[in-house]
C-alpha cells in the first residue's frame, strides 16, 4: 500500500460515525470498505433527551435484524468494533439502590447485558459514566451515579469489569470529569471552572477505571478550565497528556461528540478532527453523512502535508485496529 492508501485507510481507522437506525446506506458501506472500523449505533435527539428508545423503535427493532446489520458490517471491514451508547440503563434504574448490592452482584448484572449485546454482534460500550455531580449538570441528569466519589468509583469498576469478562470494551466518560456544567455543551458553549485541587476527587474513579482495566476512555465535550483552558478536553493536548502520562492510560481515547459547539468552539468539523488527533484522541466521535469523506480528506492532507505529528495517525489508527481485532 502506498503511503497516501495507508494515510486513507487510516483516516478512516479512526472515525466512529454515529447513526440512528441499523441499517448501511452506501456511504456507511463505503466508509467500511475503505477502512472503518468502528461504528455507533446511537439513537435520535429526542430519544437522547428522553433518556429512552421511542416506541416505534422498540417496536420494529428486532434481535434478527441487529444481528444482520452487524453480520453484513463485518463483512464489508473484517474486524469491527459496533458501540452503543450502552450507559448502564439498568445501573440508572438501580441507582435509588444500586449502592446496596455487592460489587459481585453488579458484575453479574453487567455480564449478562454485555452477553446480550455480544450475541447481537455489539461489542463496545460508551460506558460507565464516571462523572462525580456535585453541582447543576444539565446534560447529564439522570445519567450519573451519584454525588459520592468512592461508590462512583466502585460501582464503575464494577460494572468494565463485568461488561469486559463477557467480551465487551467498556468506556469510561467523561475525563476528566464535569462535576458542575449548566449548559449543554451540544447546544451551547459550555466550560467547567474550578480548580485542579477542586477536580480531584472526580478523578479517582478515573483512576479505578484504569486499574480496573478498561479498554477506552472518553474525554469530554468541552473546556476544563483547569486542565487547559482554551480547548475541550476531546481537543486538549494536556488533558491528554494527563491521562496518558500521569495516569499511565494506554488504552483507546475516545473523542466526544466532535460537531459538539463546546468541541468545536468555532472551528470546522474537519479541523476539529485534525485537533482531536494531535490531541492524542484515537477514535473521533461524530454523525455520519455525506460530510465523512471530506473529513477523511482533511486529515489524510494534515498527515501528509506535515499538520499532524509523524506516526500520529498510523498510532491512533493501530491501537482502534487492536482493539476491534481484540474483541472480534
Amino acid at each position: 500500500m502506498t503511503k497516501d492508501g495507508s494515510h486513507i485507510a487510516d483516516a478512516h481507522a479512526v472515525l466512529l460515525p454515529a447513526f440512528a437506525d441499523p441499517q448501511l446506506d452506501e456511504p456507511l458501506r463505503q466508509f467500511l470498505r475503505s477502512g472503518g472500523r468502528a461504528l455507533l449505533l446511537g439513537e435520535s435527539r429526542q430519544e437522547y433527551v428522553g433518556r429512552k428508545m421511542a416506541p416505534d423503535r422498540l417496536a420494529r427493532e428486532t434481535p434478527e435484524m441487529m444481528r444482520a446489520f452487524t453480520r453484513e458490517a463485518r463483512q464489508l471491514s473484517g474486524s469491527l468494533i459496533v458501540a452503543i451508547d450502552q450507559e448502564p440503563t439498568g445501573i440508572q434504574r438501580l441507582q435509588g439502590f444500586v449502592q446496596t448490592m455487592s460489587s459481585t452482584d453488579i458484575q453479574s448484572a453487567a455480564a449478562t447485558v454485555a452477553k446480550v449485546a455480544q450475541s447481537l454482534g455489539i461489542n463496545f460500550f460508551l460506558a460507565p459514566i464516571l462523572d462525580v455531580v456535585t453541582g447543576h449538570t444539565t446534560w447529564l441528569a439522570n445519567r450519573t451515579l451519584g454525588d459520592d466519589a468512592s461508590e462512583v468509583a466502585r460501582i464503575g469498576a464494577a460494572f468494565i469489569i463485568g461488561v469486559q469478562s463477557a467480551g465487551v470494551a467498556a468506556t469510561a466518560k467523561h475525563f476528566p470529569g464535569y462535576p458542575d456544567m449548566a449548559i449543554d455543551p451540544a447546544i451551547g458553549i459550555a466550560r467547567q471552572s474550578g480548580t485542579m485541587e477542586a477536580l480531584q476527587a472526580g478523578l479517582g474513579p478515573f483512576r479505578s477505571a484504569i486499574a480496573s482495566g478498561v479498554y477506552a476512555i472518553m474525554t469530554g465535550p468541552a473546556v476544563v478550565e483547569a486542565f487547559d483552558p482554551v480547548h475541550s478536553a476531546s481537543t486538549s493536548p494536556a488533558t491528554m497528556q494527563f491521562l496518558r502520562d500521569r495516569l499511565a492510560f494506554d488504552g483507546v481515547i475516545v473523542s466526544d461528540d466532535l460537531d459538539a459547539p463546546s468541541v468545536m468552539l468555532g472551528e470546522s468539523l474537519a479541523e476539529t478532527a485534525i485537533r482531536s488527533l494531535n490531541a492524542g484522541a484515537d477514535l473521533l466521535l461524530l454523525a455520519s453523512g455525506p460530510h465523512l469523506p471530506s473529513v477523511v480528506e482533511a486529515i489524510v492532507a494534515a498527515a501528509a502535508g506535515g499538520r499532524m505529528p509523524a506516526g500520529r495517525l498510523s498510532e491512533a489508527a493501530g491501537r482502534v485496529r487492536a482493539l476491534a481485532e481484540r474483541l472480534g
